[in-house]
């Protein structure tokens, strides 16, 4: 009592040792073994065997070869990548590979728009990434890692807190599937004629946006043919009386051999009808290309509907296929039902969607060039999320790239013989996802909470194969070790549970190398509450202070001197029954000698 009065507590300048009953809670929300965590080479150096050499006096037992840079990495001789697994050997550590980060999805970061031609060339690329890494370890599986997206412009979602009726997006950048070209589509207010309280206006979703823009451009392309083949009508009409003598009449054609037994007038239409003919014979084409459109960029149930449009056409035209009157009349029809809501394509579709669609042929195919050579021993791709911001950035678009990437895995094993149980088996051993817990908590930038961004892992949690460790306070990509930012990673690595606990840790802190330029692995070992000993018995890395420091800065000896002068007093003060001198005597009940 006396104590509390007097300002203070003996836990405020005495911790006391390391307890190995209740040893102190972690900041990870459990006891990370050092065998899991590892660190990252420098991204600048294309010199592996040296930086490989130089992180293993920390003590790490996982290295991470950081070639980020496409340059960088083809910097690195092959003849490096033998010998860092020699080393790996010896040593008895695990490597891992950041493979180039590049955009894989063709997207011109840019604004440059779609390239297939630039999808494939990300796809040799991430393909020869595969195979060069396996020098790295040709007995097993090296987890290589790429980025989802990289630098590409991603749309920018609402808090989960924030969305009403469906709403997902702030701003949603669109992209053309059909030109490659992408713009931004933002929600908006409307003020149409005859709106009540049109002052107020009419509140539009991005989503009600796109929906609009697919639906006008669809619209007028369909209208200015109809206008076109309007136009047909007004001649075929006007001359139809003159013509009609001149038709087929099995199969409506009209046809002139002989023009000199026509009269004038005759010969004035017929010419007018076959200007006219090619007229609508253009129109006609330009119809092939929207209904090839229209079949190109719908789902199942519009190509059904797509069906029934043609099938009908057919049946109308099929008794007299060359009868202008009939064809036009079939035509006009046709075009008509080309309107309807029920075919219109989705031209315009938010840029995570087209991304993930190709990107995942990327990915997919690459895993499978890799298999191909070195089955079983097949490098393992995982797919990280780039800096929150960019596009396929969330758990969400991770999820999705992966599991499609795995479906085109196994599009290409099953073609070339693999049977389906196995082709998806090797899909799901060697296609994952790698979850960076820094990157995710940028989102709080964009009004996400701690427990969105906690969601957002828990989406990822059951295609988990690697794990990127870094803290940040959510607005930029800095790179600090875990514990001295916000990231909620007690929270995450909850969420995804033994798979996380069990993955390799890679601490990316290229900020804390930057300005304190020391490793960052011990300020991990504590923030993550690492066991001291390989057996991961007591003492933790988060008590480690009690264990060397002196009484200021720690947990202190047992019953220091300091301590009894620190309360005005010493040793030699104190009454013979508790240890002090008896004046005159040689010693006390603490010198270990005997008392006179």
């Amino acid at each position: 009592m006396a104590e509390e009065k007097r300002g203070y507590t003996i836990s405020d300048i005495y911790q006391g040792g390391y307890s190995s009953m209740s040893p102190e809670k972690s900041y990870g929300g459990g006891y990370f073994s050092a065998g899991s965590l590892g660190m990252t080479t420098d991204p600048r150096s294309a010199n592996i065997l040296q930086e490989v050499s130089t992180k293993l006096a920390s003590g790490v037992k996982q290295i991470e070869i950081e070639a980020v840079s496409p340059e960088i990495f083809d910097s690195i001789p092959k003849q490096q990548l033998k010998e860092v697994n020699r080393l790996t050997k010896l040593t008895g550590i695990d490597v891992s590979l950041h493979g180039p980060v590049i955009d894989v999805s063709g997207i011109d970061p840019r604004g440059g728009g779609f390239s297939e031609t630039d999808r494939e060339n990300a796809e040799r690329r991430v393909a020869d990434v595969l195979l060069r890494s396996h020098e790295l370890n040709p007995d097993g599986n090296i987890p290589v890692n790429f980025h989802s997206a990289e630098g590409i412009p991603g749309s920018q979602f609402l808090p989960p807190s924030e969305r009403k009726d469906g709403e997902r997006y702030k701003r949603m950048i669109v992209v053309n599937k059909e030109t490659g070209r992408i713009a931004p589509l933002e929600s908006e207010i409307e003020y149409l004629p005859g709106m009540k309280e049109l002052e107020k206006g009419k509140y539009r979703t991005a989503e009600q946006t796109l929906d609009k823009v697919n639906t006008t451009e669809w619209d007028n392309s369909v209208t200015q043919l109809i206008f076109n083949k309007q136009r047909f009508d007004e001649v075929i009409n006007d001359v139809k009386p003159f013509l009609e003598p001149l038709q087929d009449p099995q199969t409506g054609e009209i046809k002139v051999e002989n023009q000199e037994y026509l009269t004038q007038k005759q010969k004035e239409v017929y010419k007018r009808y076959l200007s006219a003919r090619d007229y609508l014979d253009n129109v006609y084409r330009a119809i092939n290309s929207q209904f090839s459109k229209a079949w190109k960029f719908g789902d199942e149930h519009k190509k059904n509907v797509l069906k029934e449009i043609s099938n009908d056409f057919v049946q109308k035209i099929e008794k007299k296929p060359k009868d202008p009157f009939t064809y036009s009349e079939a035509m006009g029809d046709f075009l008509h039902d080309l309107k309807s809501s029920q075919v219109i394509p989705q031209i315009y579709v938010p840029i995570e969607e087209f991304a993930v669609e190709k990107s995942s042929k990327t990915y997919g195919n690459a895993a499978w060039e890799a298999y191909k050579k070195y089955k079983d021993k097949s490098p393992l791709l995982t797919i990280e999320n780039p800096p929150a911001g960019f596009a396929l950035s969330t758990g969400e678009d991770v999820k999705n790239i992966v599991e499609k990437s795995r479906e085109q895995f196994v599009k290409n094993a099953v073609t070339n013989g693999l049977s389906e149980d196995d082709a998806k088996e090797q899909a799901e051993k060697l296609i994952g996802a790698t979850w960076d817990v820094g990157h995710i908590n940028m989102l709080r930038k964009f009004g996400y909470s701690e427990k969105d961004i906690v969601k957002e892992t828990e989406k990822i949690a059951p295609l988990l194969k690697h794990v990127h460790l870094s803290d940040n306070f959510g607005f930029e990509h800095t790179e600090l070790p875990m514990g001295m930012g916000n990231v909620p990673l007690k929270e995450m690595m909850e969420k995804l549970g033994e798979k996380g606990f069990n993955a390799r840790k890679i601490i990316e802190a290229a900020s804390w190398w930057q300005h304190w330029k020391t490793p960052p692995f011990q300020e991990s070992l504590e923030a993550m509450g690492s066991p001291v000993y390989g057996m991961k018995m007591a003492p933790y890395w988060s008590q480690a202070t009690g264990l060397y420091q002196g009484y200021f800065s720690g947990f202190g000896q047992m019953l220091p001197q300091i301590n009894y002068e620190t309360f005005g007093t010493g040793f030699s003060r104190l009454p013979s029954e508790l240890g002090g001198q008896i004046q005159g005597a040689g010693g006390s009940r603490m010198s270990g000698r005997q008392m006179e």
